[in-house]
């Protein structure tokens, strides 16, 4: 059995700029831009976090959380994003649980609902997400997929 460790950022903040670098090379959002929202969660302004998966000390599966994920519905906030697990670890339930830490996490600072765009379906109902409504994507020409978790 793959031994996987999630952490918060917090817990291991040396990682910031290997966590800001892995998810540049998976989103292509600038890295100063993830470093700028960790930076944020790091000194206490914020409390929408980053949450990473780790084998051997190596990112393998990631997510944040920040106000919005460039669409259209600002008042649908806060917004999980940058989810990420890399193919080789992927139907190992790394991005289901990344997901239920975020939400408990959350939770337990009083911030709840928790929503996020995606173009997936049947993924994320798995954990306890619902489909709220479509929202235009920042530039994007097509309507997108939100989600709520309540």
């Amino acid at each position: 059995m793959e031994q996987f460790t999630y952490i918060t950022l917090r817990e291991k903040p040396e990682l910031k700029n290997s966590a800001a670098e892995w998810f540049h090379s998976k989103w292509g959002v600038p890295k100063k831009a993830y470093l700028a929202c960790m930076e944020e969660y790091l000194n206490h302004e914020t409390e929408y976090g980053w949450y990473l998966c780790l084998k051997n000390n190596r990112i393998v599966g990631g997510m944040g959380v920040i106000e919005n994920d460039f669409h259209d519905r600002k008042d649908l906030s806060p917004n999980v994003c940058a989810v990420y697990t890399e193919e080789t670890y992927r139907g190992k339930g790394i991005a289901g649980n990344l997901l239920n830490m975020v939400v408990l996490d959350l939770k337990d600072k009083g911030i709840t609902p928790v929503y996020l765009v995606t173009d997936h379906t049947g993924f994320y109902e798995r954990y306890g997400w619902e489909f709220l409504c479509m929202v235009q994507g920042d530039g994007e020409p097509e309507m997108t997929r939100m989600y709520i978790h309540r």
